[in-house]
């Protein structure tokens, strides 16, 4: 079965950085789009990037020039490195995996951003 499984979050002042991972097994992870997504408290879950088989990227207007998606094939990863974080990031990111008639979620990683 397909798994996705999150990491890299933590606690960190604003202005700081962080990466996060998401680890793909059981699927040909090069086949298909990945997404990052967030869920604030009290908020509806919102797409934060997306990258495409082919390496097409979008982002959120509120993380562009701040966040950047990249995958690695060869390990089965979808990253997310996050620059100049600012409070309002603060919630648990979801890697998302689209297989069109199929998707795919993790367990999500939580990040806060607080000083």
């Amino acid at each position: 079965q397909v798994q996705l499984v999150e990491s890299g979050g933590g606690l960190v002042q604003p202005g700081g950085s962080l990466r996060l991972s998401c680890v793909v097994s059981g699927s040909i992870f090069s086949d298909y789009t990945m997404r990052w997504y967030r869920q604030a408290p009290g908020k509806q879950r919102e797409l934060v990037a997306s990258m495409t088989h082919n390496d097409n990227t979008i982002y959120a207007d509120s993380v562009k020039g701040r966040f950047t998606i990249s995958r690695d094939n060869a390990k089965n990863t979808l990253y997310l490195q996050m620059n100049s974080l600012k409070p309002e990031d603060t919630a648990v990111y979801y890697c998302h995996q689209d297989q069109i008639l199929r998707i795919y979620w993790g367990q999500g990683t939580q990040v806060t951003v607080s000083s």
